[in-house]
């Protein structure tokens, strides 16, 4: 899964990168888009560590873009396709919102940035959606065959767009399968961080908020100069500044919520691993998480919920107890299932 950060040009999204990455800023970095992976904490998966011994612990990951650039469509009608073609190939978004002063800038004015660079995903959207729109239409008067529900759904986007609503507005307009190759902006689930300074944990006061509005704050330079301390200097860092827990991990919580996302784990050949999927994945699409032979070859799962293994204490303990069961194709996977899955796959053609 991977996340793009975008923000209006001082809203600090470069720091807030590199606050979650723990990465460094190198010189000419600005000047390409930047990707960082991210294991997912779990202390699920620390757990099982300890009970199984494994030799190798591998952890869930995720990633986060950072496209270089400013936008790609604005009322001004200056561009720079690149940014929002690279967001497009993200399954989500963050929006950083500048919540600080800058030294000789103006005030802060997180409504009316948040709605500025929102109202430019809609027009980015609106040009492709419009142009979809022509081309089938062309199409239809030269006599070739047009898929009509796809139509359809684009002009619903079209009404949307046009009315300067974006389409998560809609979750079953914004999910449908047939608009999913257009890779539209404003259908993206959106993470909303508030961008404050070092002293400052409070939420912008904020009348009427956006629907589906999932926001929390980070206090990015201080988060990003956390990351670059050891874990000694920044525990006492923490306590002084009231940091409960890092905006890495916060940021990785909300980005795993915000994509709906669940963990499964695996415990095979000495290795525990665990793995991010959507919620209402099937059995056998998670094997193809895994392998797509998995999939293929897919015969029954074996699982246990996590609760249950810590109730009975051991693997085989929950086995006696019929705690273990097999499921099939069709079962849908739940967050904190430990998976084996049985397959076999022929090599003949």
């Amino acid at each position: 899964m991977r996340l793009g950060i975008i923000g209006l040009p001082g809203s600090g999204k470069s720091t807030i990168f590199h606050a979650l990455t723990r990465s460094k800023l190198e010189k000419g970095a600005r000047k390409a888009h930047r990707i960082a992976t991210v294991q997912v904490p779990d202390s699920r998966v620390d757990t099982l560590n300890g009970l199984f011994r494994p030799d190798k612990t591998v952890y869930a990951r995720v990633e986060y873009l950072l496209p270089y650039g400013t936008k790609a469509y604005s009322l001004s009608g200056q561009s720079d396709e690149s940014f929002w073609n690279e967001a497009r190939a993200c399954d989500a978004l963050i929006h950083v919102v500048r919540n600080f002063h800058q030294r000789g800038g103006e005030a802060p004015n997180p409504r009316d940035d948040f709605i500025k660079l929102e109202t430019d995903m809609i027009f980015a959207d609106l040009v492709v959606v419009e142009k979809r729109i022509e081309r089938l239409d062309l199409d239809k008067k030269r006599g070739k065959k047009i898929g009509a529900e796809e139509r359809r759904l684009l002009k619903a986007c079209l009404q949307m767009l046009e009315a300067q609503r974006p389409l998560r507005d809609d979750p079953k307009l914004a999910t449908a399968h047939l608009l999913k190759g257009y890779a539209l902006l404003s259908a993206k689930p959106l993470l909303v961080i508030f961008n404050n300074y070092d002293e400052d944990e409070s939420p912008p006061l904020w009348e009427e908020p956006p629907e589906l509005f999932n926001s929390f704050v980070v206090r990015g330079k201080l988060e990003m100069e956390l990351g670059e301390l050891s874990p000694e200097e920044a525990a006492e860092f923490m306590t002084a500044y009231n940091i409960k827990s890092s905006a890495m991990d916060r940021v990785i919580q909300h980005s795993c919520s915000v994509l709906a996302l669940i963990a499964f784990f695996t415990v095979v050949h000495k290795e525990v691993r665990s793995w991010m999927v959507p919620q209402g994945t099937t059995a056998i699409d998670a094997a193809e998480v895994i392998h797509s032979d998995m999939k293929r070859g897919f015969v029954r799962a074996e699982v246990l919920a996590y609760d249950d293994l810590m109730a009975s204490g051991t693997y085989p303990q929950a086995k006696r107890e019929g705690k273990v069961r097999l499921e099939g194709k069709t079962y849908i996977v739940q967050d904190g299932d430990i998976m084996t899955f049985r397959f076999g796959v022929s090599t003949s053609q």
